[in-house]
């Protein structure tokens, strides 16, 4: 064999790896083609035999079929071979040279036969062997072709191979040797050598795998309840059964039984007596009882009386169930007032322990959550007890821990006291009497002023009424008990809370499943949703808890002092700020842990109000009346455009009106879509019952138009402001809203709609800009305000801040002592108060005062 030129041994030295696999590949390529019918036939074969094809099959049937599964074995291993050819280097190395653009492989192979001495043409002839052998080198290894769908278009060896699956599934290799027993000699070779196999499974709540008794060791450790099963294979009463583990005395079979089985219920022996058989030696794991136990956390009880009870509890094999038992220490019983008397028999309480849903129950850390604040155990000592259970309905128990049943504190005095009443009526109904006696004397002059509603005193009455009646007619029985204490509570509720506990319910209702979801790792999605209902129930449990106070404050209810926490708004909106930042930050544990104190500082919240406690300023009034009456103004607008379409298509925006007329119509008569409460909204109600019966069309709307710009000639008589530059273009700007008011009253008495729609938008955009000049003017005022009094807070000592929740500067100074960022966290500030800027502009139900401020901020900006 010639020499290989230099450039091709180079070449096939880095390629030696590549060309390794492509000759393997080819060699399995050959062995799978030639010889696939010889291993499908004994796959075929094997499976046959494994599921026991010779025990049910006839003599002659096995023996023709195993006969010819020899000779086709034969045949076909002849075939293979004469098929087979052995793959050489130079084949692999052809094919991956196929491969490759121009099989430079081979031109490497080559050498010069025009050209040879001539220098110019061997200089081309290098040239072309490097180019070659540049190629060469990107040679990867061939895949083999091993498909067979040509030469087994029936999918035969698919079929052999899921048969042999299935019997080494479901089947036995050791059936493969009772095949010699059709054979001459084969009962002999039976007697000689029978078969058995058995399995231990262990009870399905252990989770443990099944034992092949085959695979065993002499000694054994299974767990207790576990079922043994035996199969004996070839002449009955070859084999025989002995054991002491199952401790069975009735209906036990013969111990040459084909199949057996059995559970075992005790430490003993087991063995296989005959040819071939085994012993073993088996020891019972016995399954023990589970086991709980109570955590102290020290937190146990919610702001609204919802209970947390943290536990522990831990099974060998996992807890199925588990129960809290609350059971009434009367021993501990302060016995006075109305728990002087016996109490009633009354049955314990018992909830249900939540379990985890997924993972492992072996041991694990759940919390009791419940709120029990209106069972009559409420605040009284009482006794709990934890229990479990596991799969074999063994038990387990904690100990009784002493306790206060944890419930809700009633911080009003007449919810307090109405509470305490229905729990003396619920402990006995010999108290009956008592109870209506004392809800007499509480509800006897309703005019003093300890009923904040009225509401609430006539739910009383009818609660004493009937109480009453039932007293006088020795009719109260079990039901009636419930049906008044379930009363008293939803009194004392509404005297706690007013009309704030929907909107309490709905904001712990949002802590819930934003914790909930922080727990099972929701999405960045699902967790922001959840965060957006918890901004907005807060702020709707904190606008209702502001006015609650102020009717306090209204009625001269003393302060809780010491005991209350005072927050503002602004200090709330950071908390959530900044839990959601630990969310998006990934941060759950200290996210969940911020959520808890946001939770713990709703207990005895006071909100401060921004303009303070002593009513609003005459600017502010002003503003409040300005804002009313372009509200009016545009719903007066809205009505004409209506009108305007209605004329040039009757009909088609009649439901349309219609349906519209709450929204935008509506605020014409004084109805403001936005919820704004105020003396503007007041003034504006009251001109819309003088005027709720005027007929509709222009005579009308010009009634109201007139009737506006009178209101806007009283609020120009009491403006604030006179003197400086700002108050007097707020009164220009007010005077040309006059005049378009007027000039839209004129065009409406004459039917022309078009007109007094420009002449009301022109109103519109007058009484902005003289809004606009007004918050100039009172800001001004302000600040020589605070520049001749020094350091000036408001009236209750508290430190008036912005709209965007600063601090205002003291004395001459403006703006705030902390430092100012530095680098370049200053461009990232800007950015984002910039942000949040142009979105509370965007925000509908903010003041138009503040959007007002915004918008200029932007604009300077």
């Amino acid at each position: 064999m010639a020499e290989q030129p230099p450039l091709l041994n180079d070449v096939l030295t880095r390629l030696r790896l590549a060309l390794t696999l492509t000759w393997a590949g080819l060699l399995a390529e050959r062995l799978v083609q030639a010889f696939w019918p010889l291993w499908t036939l004994i796959a075929a074969t094997a499976a046959a035999l494994m599921l026991g094809f010779q025990d049910w099959a006839m003599v002659e049937l096995v023996g023709a079929a195993l006969v010819g599964a020899a000779i086709g074995a034969l045949v076909f291993a002849v075939q293979g071979l004469r098929r087979f050819r052995w793959p050489h280097r130079a084949e692999a190395l052809a094919r991956m040279d196929a491969a490759l653009p121009g099989r430079p492989l081979a031109a490497l192979a080559d050498r010069q036969a025009i050209g040879a001495g001539d220098a110019a043409s061997e200089a081309l002839w290098r040239v072309h062997l490097t180019r070659m052998a540049t190629a060469a080198r990107s040679a990867r290894a061939i895949e083999p072709d091993l498909r067979l769908s040509k030469r087994d278009p029936f999918g035969l060896r698919y079929i052999a191979l899921l048969g042999l699956v299935v019997a080494l599934l479901f089947g036995s290799i050791w059936r493969v040797g009772t095949v010699t027993q059709i054979g001459p000699g084969g009962a002999q070779a039976a007697a000689a050598g029978p078969a058995w196999e058995g399995w231990i499974e262990p009870p399905h709540y252990t989770g443990l795998p099944s034992l092949y008794l085959p695979d065993l060791k002499d000694r054994i450790s299974v767990p207790e309840g576990s079922r043994v099963t035996l199969r004996f294979y070839g002449t009955p009463g070859a084999l025989s059964t002995s054991e002491t583990v199952s401790g069975r005395t009735d209906g036990v079979g013969a111990a040459t039984d084909p199949e057996q089985s059995f559970e075992i219920t005790q430490s003993g022996t087991l063995a296989i007596e005959g040819a071939g058989g085994r012993s073993w030696t088996i020891s019972v794991l016995p399954d023990a009882a589970p086991d709980v136990a109570l955590i102290d956390d020290g937190k146990r009880t919610t702001f609204d009386g919802q209970m947390h009870q943290p536990f522990q509890a831990t099974d060998d094999y996992g807890v199925t169930s588990g129960t809290a038992i609350f059971r009434l220490d009367v021993d501990r019983v302060t016995r006075r007032y109305g728990l002087a008397t016996d109490p009633e028999p009354r049955e314990a309480i018992e909830l249900e322990l939540p379990m985890p849903i997924t993972g492992n129950r072996n041991a694990f850390t759940e919390t009791l959550i419940e709120n029990l604040s209106d069972h009559p155990w409420a605040h009284l000592p009482v006794t709990l007890e934890l229990r479990v259970t596991d799969a074999l309905d063994q038990t387990g128990s904690s100990a009784l821990v002493p306790m206060t049943l944890p419930a809700r504190r009633f911080f009003d005095p007449l919810a307090a006291a109405v509470v305490e009443q229905r729990q003396a009526l619920l402990w006995s109904r010999q108290n009956a009497r008592d109870v209506a006696q004392i809800l007499r004397a509480i509800s006897y002059r309703p005019e003093s002023g300890l009923f904040r509603s009225e509401t609430a005193y006539l739910r009383l009455r009818v609660i004493l009424r009937r109480l009453e009646t039932l007293v006088r007619h020795d009719a109260l029985t079990t039901d009636a008990q419930d049906e008044i204490g379930a009363a008293m509570w939803d009194l004392a509720l509404l005297l706690e809370d007013g009309d704030i506990g929907d909107a309490l319910e709905r904001m712990r209702k949002a802590q819930e499943r934003l914790t909930e979801a922080m727990k099972n790792g929701a999405s960045e999605d699902e967790i922001a949703r959840l965060m957006q209902e918890l901004r907005d129930a807060t702020q709707d449990y904190l606008r209702q808890k502001s006015q609650q106070a102020q009717r306090e404050n209204d009625t001269d209810q003393p302060d809780s002092g010491e005991n209350s926490m005072q927050l503002s708004q602004q200090d709330l909106q950071d908390m959530m700020d900044r839990i959601q930042e630990l969310m998006e930050q990934g941060r759950m544990a200290e996210a969940q842990q911020a959520l808890e104190e946001f939770q713990e500082m709703m207990e005895n919240l006071r909100v401060t109000e921004g303009q303070g406690g002593q009513g609003q300023s005459e600017g502010q009034q002003a503003m409040e009346g300005l804002a009313d009456t372009l509200r009016q103004q545009q719903g007066l607008s809205d009505q004409a455009f209506r009108d305007l379409q209605e004329q040039f298509n009757p009909g088609a925006q009649a439901g349309e009106n219609q349906g519209n007329e709450g929204r935008s119509g509506g605020e014409g008569r004084g109805q403001s879509h936005e919820g704004q409460n105020g003396q503007g909204q007041g003034q504006g109600q009251q001109q819309g019952q003088q005027q709720g019966d005027e007929q509709p069309g222009a005579g009308g709307l010009a009634d109201r138009q007139e009737a506006l710009r009178r209101e806007l000639e009283r609020q120009r008589g009491n403006l604030p402001g006179q003197g400086s530059e700002a108050g007097d273009a707020a009164r220009e700007a007010l005077e040309r809203a006059d005049r378009a008011m007027n000039d839209a009253e004129q065009a409406l008495r004459q039917d022309d709609l078009a007109e007094a729609i420009d002449q009301q938008s022109q109103a519109m955009d007058a009484l902005r800009d003289g809004m606009r000049n007004l918050g100039e003017a009172l800001a001004e005022a302000n600040r020589k305000n605070q520049g001749g009094q020094g350091q000036a807070r408001g009236a209750d000592g508290a430190q008036q801040s912005d709209p965007l929740g600063r601090i205002a500067g003291q004395g001459d100074q403006a703006g705030t002592q902390d430092s100012l960022l530095q680098g370049e966290d200053v461009y990232r500030r800007a950015r984002e108060l910039l942000d949040e800027i142009r979105r509370r502009s965007g925000e509908g139900d903010r003041p138009e005062v503040e959007r007002d401020y915004l918008r200029r901020l932007l604009d300077r900006f």
